[in-house]
């Protein structure tokens, strides 16, 4: 077949090359594979990284299209591409600023994580920040404070923090509860969420258009469904008219959630493991029944 024929010219010229590889040639090898690294651990942390997919499974079409030697694909791709690189450029302007703005900082590589000196323990989200996080909701519910806070997963929220006011605290309900507590300077916006801490407050966040949300969804849900549209970040809702409890998730709205069901959805959503809520359940149960009875009722 040709196309066996076509692959094994190919694999013989990589023989070829292979045979003429020097120790200048490894070198410019890793060099490019740095900066392969580089382009890609930054892509994962904004929108772009879901282009990237798209952008793979294009290529990956293309690939075989050449191999079979479909030359009409071949040509309409072609002239296609010529046109899709300019849309890229257009599409990806805001994360291509960011990535130069990123490169001309001092610590961009602690940024990618080629820094050792970073708080794993803070990094991660835990059972004892999903509780704190919880109790807040519930009690801020019971008293109907409007409340909107976006939890950062794998894609940077950097962008919505540089419209908001730094906080760097560590998650407490009671921090959260005074945050949004009416009339105080900080409650008007989102709280972002990263790791363990609360980074920013009063952050504005880019409204959704979905037509298909209820009309009585205020601009405090329209901006929760909003951000996880264009990002993987897990966003909670409390309403100030009823004091209900929702989740907003890639797009999707998911709304008068108790604190039972708040928890369930938190947890599938971060990805933690029964081993960290095992952790977390026998941390609870070592404080005392008293305090476990506590936990209950709130």
């Amino acid at each position: 077949m040709q196309w066996v024929e076509t692959v094994n010219e190919y694999l013989k010229d990589v023989r070829t090359y292979a045979n003429t590889v020097d120790l200048f040639d490894v070198f410019e090898i890793l060099i490019i594979a740095f900066l392969v690294y580089y382009i890609l651990a930054w892509m994962k942390t904004t929108r772009s990284w879901r282009m990237l997919k798209g952008l793979i499974v294009i290529f990956a079409f293309l690939v075989v299209v050449n191999v079979m030697k479909m030359d009409n694909i071949v040509w309409i791709t072609q002239n296609v591409l010529s046109f899709a690189v300019t849309a890229i450029i257009v599409v990806l302007q805001p994360e291509l600023r960011q990535a130069l703005e990123l490169l001309g900082e001092k610590n961009f590589l602690p940024s990618i994580g080629f820094s050792g000196s970073s708080n794993k323990k803070e990094d991660v989200f835990s059972e004892k920040s999903l509780n704190e996080i919880t109790k807040a909701c519930v009690e801020m519910g019971k008293v109907k404070t409007g409340a909107l806070i976006v939890i950062e997963r794998t894609e940077s929220l950097k962008d919505y923090e540089r419209t908001g006011i730094e906080v760097d605290g560590i998650i407490t309900s009671q921090l959260l509860i005074n945050i949004f507590e009416h009339n105080t300077p900080l409650h008007d916006g989102a709280v972002i969420v990263r790791g363990n801490r609360v980074t920013y407050a009063t952050c504005y966040l880019p409204l959704s258009d979905n037509l298909g949300l209820s009309k009585d969804l205020g601009t405090r849900h329209r901006a929760g469904v909003g951000v996880s549209e264009v990002t993987d970040s897990l966003t909670l809702i409390v309403s100030e008219e009823t004091g209900g409890i929702s989740i907003a998730y890639e797009g999707e709205l998911m709304r008068h959630l108790n604190a039972e069901t708040l928890k369930e959805k938190m947890r599938k959503i971060m990805n933690m493991n029964g081993e960290e809520d095992a952790k977390g359940r026998h941390r609870r149960k070592g404080k005392g029944k008293a305090k476990d009875g506590k936990e209950t009722a709130e």
